[in-house]
């Protein structure tokens, strides 16, 4: 760290940033990862940031917290979805109890079976989301060491997503 000023910057060799871990690919190097609640359709609703070593089930409770009220119907707006449809990363028993307290109906593959579970039809909708966010180079590379900047571009890509397929509707 540095003085500049008042506050203690980074040195430009300096490597990672918050919200960073050891990748689970690439031990040698720390990466971020994204998390993703979308619809049928593959709008984003809620997405987060974390470390690349973080385990995908963590943010399952903090991503439904995260979705808006969703308006419509008279009464009192919706916040939660029917179901939750995850591939095997999101299997915990503690998880699957919370989503059904929650009046969630959880579709997650069970770890240590064998695939054909059928939940692949339903889980491209989000890969094809991600794969629609990482056409943006900023995302698909984290150049960024601080997390609140990266979490920023995130957000912006899921607005471009949102509002190229509103467009396509149109």
């Amino acid at each position: 760290m540095v003085t500049r000023g008042r506050r203690l910057q980074s040195r430009a060799g300096e490597k990672g940033g918050t919200a960073t871990g050891p990748s689970p690919v690439d031990r040698a190097r720390s990466g971020s990862k994204h998390h993703l609640l979308v619809d049928a359709s593959g709008i984003p609703l809620a997405w987060t940031l974390t470390g690349g070593n973080r385990n995908d089930v963590t943010q399952l409770i903090p991503l439904l917290d995260r979705v808006p009220a969703v308006r419509g119907k008279v009464g009192r707006p919706r916040r939660r979805p029917d179901r939750v449809t995850a591939d095997r990363g999101y299997d915990h028993d503690k998880y699957r109890r919370l989503l059904r307290e929650l009046g969630i109906t959880p579709e997650i593959a069970r770890r240590k079976t064998e695939h054909g579970s059928g939940l692949g039809r339903a889980r491209w909708v989000v890969e094809r989301t991600f794969a629609w966010l990482h056409h943006f180079k900023r995302l698909l590379v984290r150049y960024d060491r601080r997390a609140e900047i990266h979490e920023a571009f995130l957000a912006l890509g899921c607005c471009l997503v949102c509002f190229r397929r509103l467009e396509r509707s149109f």
